[in-house]
């Protein structure tokens, strides 16, 4: 028996609501009462709207938005509903301007909140804020007994077919249909992950926005793809100008979305790009931003902060294939970078010779366990440079930070929580922010927002 839950709503009750604020995911917010929200996708501050409840929790509810009574006029007509309801593009209804103002004050509340007081400036966004992202992720299911490409329905694997992607390179969602297209006529199956049957599980495809190199990845629940070689030509064909084919094996059950074996079909196993004039080879397992014009002016900002001088030693902690750490060689002493990626350091180490850079060292392990050994060794870095994944820097990692004593820690965060979570640890051990933190639209259309911080010791 289902247990009941005491909640000021029921399940499939209509209301009429007043849109208060927007959460950080982007979904509108309105009050039944003084401490129970509604989280209503694709409804924005100030609007009035009619609503389906969806899901009771005790403290919170979902909606479903039904109809506009007074709509804002921060509002603007959305592309395409099935970008909302994959989370491709959630933000696709509100002025791109307002999106901007939205990720400012999502970085400054934060900080607000932790009563930490910390100015921040407004966000870089970009002229054109579509057709950005140099990498596609596509999953690949059977819907009615045909194979399918598209994006799942958020918070679920229903898969919603989808060809044109909005926020990815055009040519990208051009060589998607092409390979879909070409894998249904050899009858090829995708991949069932309650059966954990079939074979194409995803399709990656990368793309030099410099270099113009594309790469397309096909992963595979299993070594051997039927008709490998008629396929191969087939892509070939269709695309003549592609520069590397290659097969992923991910054998895994869950969410994985790439294993570590790639075999190569046809072309080379990487391509090329370029940031801020320095060269990357970029493999499949590669971590490369997504968005290259934003990137430059993000890593550009973290130089620029970084106030480096000839004579510093930088410390590039998660550096991955060395974007920043070789950008930052140039203009300083010499760069040490780490990360735990095996494949990544390789990469960071085939670039520095590429681009000529011998003033670069890169090692494989775990940050906060290398600086520990960094230390030891006697290496004192001036500034410790900062990308950490969503999860932020382990505190083991601050505790090796406040012991080697850096003149400055500059932060490149994809997650404002943490970012201020770690700035707490980091004003705590001495070290404060003396210039405002720098928002960077990284993802337009999304909730979800980069920044740059540089942290100073006292």
């Amino acid at each position: 028996m289902s247990k009941k839950i005491d909640a000021p709503v029921t399940k499939n009750q209509e209301l009429e609501v007043k849109i208060m604020d927007l959460t950080y995911e982007g979904l509108g917010v309105a009050k039944v009462n003084e401490h129970y929200p509604l989280f209503i996708e694709d409804a924005l501050p100030g609007e009035v709207v009619k609503v389906k409840v969806l899901k009771v929790k005790k403290n919170f509810a979902f909606s479903k938005l039904e109809k506009i009574i007074q709509k804002s006029s921060d509002r603007v007509s959305a592309i395409d509903k099935r970008f909302t309801q994959s989370g491709i593009a959630p933000l696709q209804h509100l002025a791109y301007d307002k999106q901007l103002e939205f990720k400012q004050h999502q970085v400054a509340e934060m900080f607000k909140k932790n009563h930490l007081d910390v100015e921040v400036d407004p966000t870089i966004g970009m002229e054109k804020p579509f057709e950005y992202r140099n990498k596609a992720q596509i999953p690949v299911r059977m819907i009615n007994n045909q194979l399918e490409t598209g994006f799942y329905r958020r918070h679920s694997h229903d898969l919603i077919p989808i060809e044109n992607f909005y926020i990815q390179e055009p040519e990208i969602d051009k060589a998607i249909v092409i390979v879909r297209d070409i894998l249904r006529k050899h009858n090829i199956s995708a991949y069932d992950e309650i059966s954990h049957s079939g074979l194409i599980r995803n399709i990656m495809v990368r793309y030099g926005f410099v270099s113009h190199e594309m790469m397309i990845v096909l992963v595979v629940n299993n070594r051997d793809l039927p008709h490998a070689q008629e396929i191969t030509n087939d892509i070939m064909e269709k695309l003549p100008n592609l520069d590397s084919l290659m097969i992923n094996v991910n054998t895994s059950r869950g969410n994985k979305l790439m294993g570590e074996r790639n075999f190569v079909l046809e072309g080379k196993n990487y391509i090329m790009d370029e940031l801020l004039g320095t060269k990357f080879m970029i493999s499949p397992l590669s971590f490369y931003q997504v968005n290259p014009v934003q990137t430059e002016k993000l890593y550009q900002l973290a130089i620029e902060k970084a106030k480096l001088t000839k004579e510093d030693t930088v410390i590039d902690a998660y550096c991955g294939i060395g974007t920043i750490s070789l950008a930052m060689a140039p203009n300083v002493k010499h760069v040490y970078g780490v990360d735990v990626v095996k494949e990544a350091i390789e990469d960071a180490r085939t670039n520095a010779k590429l681009n000529q850079i011998d003033n670069a060292t890169f090692v494989v392990g775990k940050a906060e366990k290398q600086m520990k050994l960094w230390a030891e060794d006697g290496i004192k870095p001036d500034v410790i440079v900062v990308d950490p994944p969503r999860k932020g820097m382990d505190e083991t990692f601050i505790e090796s930070v406040l012991k080697m004593k850096p003149e400055r820690l500059v932060y490149v965060s994809c997650n404002p929580s943490t970012l201020v979570r770690d700035a707490k640890l980091l004003s705590e051990g001495g070290y404060e922010i003396n210039q405002p933190v720098q928002p960077v639209d990284q993802f337009p259309q999304t909730p979800h927002v980069e920044s740059v911080s540089v942290f100073e010791r006292k």
